[in-house]
């Protein structure tokens, strides 16, 4: 398939592999951002090819799994109202909450639609003004356009019966706070090309100068992966500090401008609960006070919900990279796709999901 084909060529990446064991003198740990890349490294072993000493530390990189409790309560609460149609993208609906999922609610008769796109939530709406629509709005910067398109345009078609439980992270407060503290061992990143596409890197320009830390903007096929961390390496080599672009293909240093303006006219900057890490300043967005009409969550009035994790899973060690899947106790017994203690595991993106799928082991993960 051309455009995909070669950018997962054996031999290219074996030259990649060899340029990378002449170029790495040292030992260094580098952060994938995005759940995306994750599941590319762990699925093509490429973590496990990589020089002796180089390390990749997988991040806090996957909406579904970062998506606060109380927020999937606060959807399943909004759920089970009678006249309320719930919309969501399929990988939220088996993310556990406090007691149950959307999923498991579905089967009891809750009307939950997957929908493939926020404006077919707001189609929705239209079709059926005898029902409250809400559609739940989860993701990083990547997702936020569509969601501040669906409700400008519910706007403007003088909706009532429409609203958005949101829940939107920003990846550069995420890495920052990850870089302050102290016992953060992360060396280079490689930041996701999906969300600089939309907004472009220079918000992690002051990142790399102020933490000294290399940044590299790539892809998700195997020679993005692969080119990126070489990247990576020759910087951290090389003693430089800068923000670099593999992923040339799809983006560009100022992004994505109209994308950027329906965003900054929808919603607001605000402090985010990130699950199983905490609440982060300035690391989300809500609903601008001139939409507020539209947000779920004071709608129905269940802003107050404060549910509390399950004390055996590990989640929040895991998405900043300080334990893997293999450490958790629950990991392939009590924790698995089928029947997850987290999100991590059920996602698309979830780090634990990406070792299950590749036949990780407590006995592979420590050898």
């Amino acid at each position: 398939m051309k455009y995909l084909d070669e950018y997962r060529d054996p031999a290219l990446a074996r030259q990649l592999l060899d340029e990378l064991r002449r170029t790495a003198t040292k030992p260094w740990r580098i952060m994938e951002v995005c759940g995306g890349q994750t599941h590319t490294l762990v699925r093509q072993g490429i973590d496990e090819l990589l020089p002796a000493g180089i390390r990749m530390i997988h991040g806090p990189g996957c909406p579904v799994c970062v998506t606060p409790l109380e927020t999937l309560d606060r959807a399943m609460a909004i759920a089970v109202r009678p006249g309320v149609i719930f919309t969501s993208f399929g990988d939220m609906l088996r993310v556990p909450g406090s007691a149950t999922d959307l999923l498991s609610l579905r089967a009891r008769g809750a009307d939950v639609r997957v929908v493939y796109t926020p404006m077919d939530a707001v189609r929705i709406a239209q079709d059926r003004p005898d029902r409250e629509v809400v559609f739940l709005a989860v993701g990083f910067e990547t997702t936020a356009p569509a969601n501040a398109m669906a409700v400008l345009h519910a706007a403007r078609l003088g909706l009532t019966n429409f609203s958005m439980l949101v829940s939107h992270v920003l990846v550069p407060p995420a890495m920052t706070a990850l870089l302050d503290d102290p016992d953060c061992e992360v060396q280079a990143f490689l930041a996701a090309g999906h969300v600089c596409a939309v907004m472009g890197w220079r918000e992690y320009e002051p990142i790399a100068a102020r933490y000294r830390v290399p940044i590299v903007v790539t892809g998700f096929e195997p020679l993005d992966l692969l080119e990126g961390i070489l990247m990576a390496v020759d910087q951290l080599e090389h003693g430089r500090f800068e923000v670099e672009n593999q992923y040339v293909r799809a983006v560009r240093r100022f992004g994505n401008t109209e994308a950027q303006a329906a965003v900054r006219t929808a919603f607001r900057v605000t402090d985010r609960a990130w699950r199983g890490i905490g609440a982060l300043p300035d690391s989300g967005l809500e609903l601008a006070d001139a939409y507020g009409q539209f947000d779920a969550a004071r709608r129905f009035e269940v802003a107050g919900l404060r549910p509390a994790e399950d004390p055996e899973c590990i989640a929040g060690a895991i998405l900043t990279g300080a334990r893997l899947p293999t450490d958790c106790t629950a990991y392939g017994t009590r924790c698995t796709p089928r029947h997850p203690l987290g999100a991590p595991m059920v996602s698309t993106e979830g780090t634990c999901a990406a070792f299950h799928a590749a036949g990780r082991t407590k006995e592979v993960s420590s050898s």
